[in-house]
């Protein structure tokens, strides 16, 4: 019986057990986002290096042939032109590992997750 692998505990971990010719690209996907969400917390969460504040933003994770980027389904809604050229699903999107991350896309997207999420804790806090 073939041993499951562990699942990372960290992003740094996560990042480091993806296979070499991958990592450069989900560190530089991770830059980005922190960039954006500077103050957002950094965890694994269904397994996948995810930014939360006042809630998950996004996940991303690396599969066989891209990198899954996961902005909950009003992220992909949102920016559906956008992404038209991409495979997306209700809340993912895929970009395929031997094409560029369409890096400021990626910022347009982590931007509207963050505003509509403090938008959320803003009328909880109404109520």
């Amino acid at each position: 019986m073939e041993k499951t692998k562990a699942i990372a505990t960290t992003i740094d971990q996560y990042i480091s057990e993806a296979p070499q010719e991958v990592q450069e690209r989900l560190n530089n996907l991770r830059t980005v986002i922190k960039a954006e969400v500077p103050d957002a917390e950094e965890r694994i969460a269904y397994a996948m290096p995810t930014f939360s504040q006042n809630g998950n933003l996004v996940h991303f994770a690396y599969f066989k042939n891209h990198i899954g980027f996961f902005p909950a389904p009003s992220g992909i809604e949102n920016f559906k032109d956008e992404l038209a050229k991409y495979k997306t699903s209700k809340g993912t999107v895929q970009f395929p590992l031997n094409e560029e991350i369409p890096m400021d896309l990626v910022r347009e997207i982590v931007r509207f997750r963050l505003k509509e999420n403090l938008a959320k804790a803003a009328k909880k806090k109404l109520v």
